[in-house]
């Protein structure tokens, strides 16, 4: 059998595998075990800033840390500041996230792919995971 990064014994895993399929929500299994690992390898007080950071995220919070850029010549079009920016390869795949939904500035959703974004301070946010603070000067 394969050594776990957990202490957690073969016993309780199938224990907490069998909670599971009872219907305890499989989010609790995976933040207990995460916990443990992250106790293990680094300490308790990096699983429970992982764990605030996670909690955070989850609820559609922004990291802490996140790229800073300049750019200029606002007013720019969406698909162009997301691909200055560097959150996207391309103009047209911008523009593909703002379709589908996984664009927001300062939170809110972007669904007008003709979008001009003014000189200003924003966040710009594509999908889950990337974050950009972007200062836009003229």
């Amino acid at each position: 059998m394969p050594s776990l990064p957990t202490a957690c014994s073969p016993t309780e895993c199938a224990a907490l595998k069998a909670e599971v399929d009872a219907g305890r929500n499989p989010k609790d299994a995976k933040l207990l075990l995460a916990r443990e690992i992250v106790t293990r390898f680094h300490s308790p007080a990096a699983a429970d800033a992982a764990e605030a950071d996670f909690t955070h995220r989850a609820r559609g919070g922004i990291p802490d840390q996140i790229a800073e850029l300049s750019l200029s010549g606002a007013p720019l079009t969406i698909g162009l500041l997301l691909k200055q920016a560097g959150l996207v390869p391309s103009t047209s795949e911008g523009l593909r996230m703002v379709d589908q939904g996984g664009v927001r500035i300062d939170g809110a959703l972007v669904s007008d792919k003709a979008l001009k974004v003014a000189a200003g301070t924003v966040v710009l946010q594509v999908g889950k995971r990337k974050f950009a603070r972007i200062t836009l000067s003229a």
